[in-house]
């Protein structure tokens, strides 16, 4: 087993082995935090603290896994930052533009290696033959979490060559790369007419079932990238954005 971080070790102390067991409100119990639910307008969730005890107080009104995700990154706060009251809005929990150095990336890594722990993460995305929306989302219902989520995961789990990138339309918002992707497949600012994310986002389109094939110029600008084709698969999100799944060709990352 790989060197666990400090959320799986608390799930290891804890006996949780499966991702039906991860249940939130008796982790943070055992660590000495209760959660209560109510209407927050300006937050999505906060945590008071002093010395071995807190409250962490979630938006009733967030969708499940919202409300799931915003648990975990208030019990990263805990563990990484006690002592400090901390406000979490909407665009601070599962924010991917932060910097490493952000006490929001802190406990989003947290809430992420909670919820997505990878010694349970690895030997189930470890069955993908392909990577396709379907599957991604078959593996977010059975941790309860987004696919926004464990596409981040599988990205960083570095088994396949892939790209997540966010739009809104303004433009690029974020992505993430697996390491194994080398650095010069940077995706462009603007989305391409022929991609399908733009034809989500600013035309209406429906989301497609099945990776389409498309030229890898329409995503990235490199010198040769009109030589590569790369399959992309879309979903819309709230807030008039759109996630893209970019998988690699083989041959591109030599």
């Amino acid at each position: 087993m790989s060197v666990l971080r400090p959320a799986e070790k608390m799930l290891v102390a804890l006996g949780i082995e499966r991702p039906a067991q991860i249940d939130l409100e008796a982790i943070a119990w055992a660590g000495g935090a209760v959660i209560k639910y109510r209407p927050l307008d300006r937050c999505e969730a906060m945590i008071v603290g002093a010395q071995h005890r807190a409250i962490i107080t979630v938006n009733s009104r967030s969708i499940p896994t919202r409300r799931r995700f915003s648990i975990a990154h208030e019990i990263g706060h805990w563990h990484h930052h006690r002592g400090r009251i901390l406000f979490c809005g909407a665009g601070d929990i599962g924010n991917p533009s932060y910097s490493a150095l952000n006490p929001e990336t802190q406990a989003d890594q947290f809430a992420s290696d909670l919820l997505l722990p990878d010694f349970m993460f690895r030997p189930i995305a470890g069955k993908m033959k392909r990577v396709v929306l379907s599957s991604v989302r078959e593996i977010a219902d059975e941790f309860k979490v987004s696919a926004t989520a464990t596409l981040l995961k599988l990205v960083e789990s570095d088994r396949f060559p892939l790209l997540v990138v966010c739009h809104n339309k303004s433009g690029k918002r974020w992505f993430r790369r697996a390491p194994m992707v080398p650095g010069w497949w940077f995706p462009k600012d603007e989305l391409d007419a022929e991609s399908i994310a733009f034809e989500m986002l600013f035309g209406g389109a429906a989301e497609i079932s099945y990776v389409r094939n498309i030229g890898a110029d329409a995503w990235f600008e490199f010198r040769g990238a009109d030589r590569y084709e790369i399959q992309e698969q879309s979903f819309l999100l709230p807030n008039e954005e759109v996630l893209t799944l970019l998988i690699l060709p083989a041959e591109g990352l030599g």
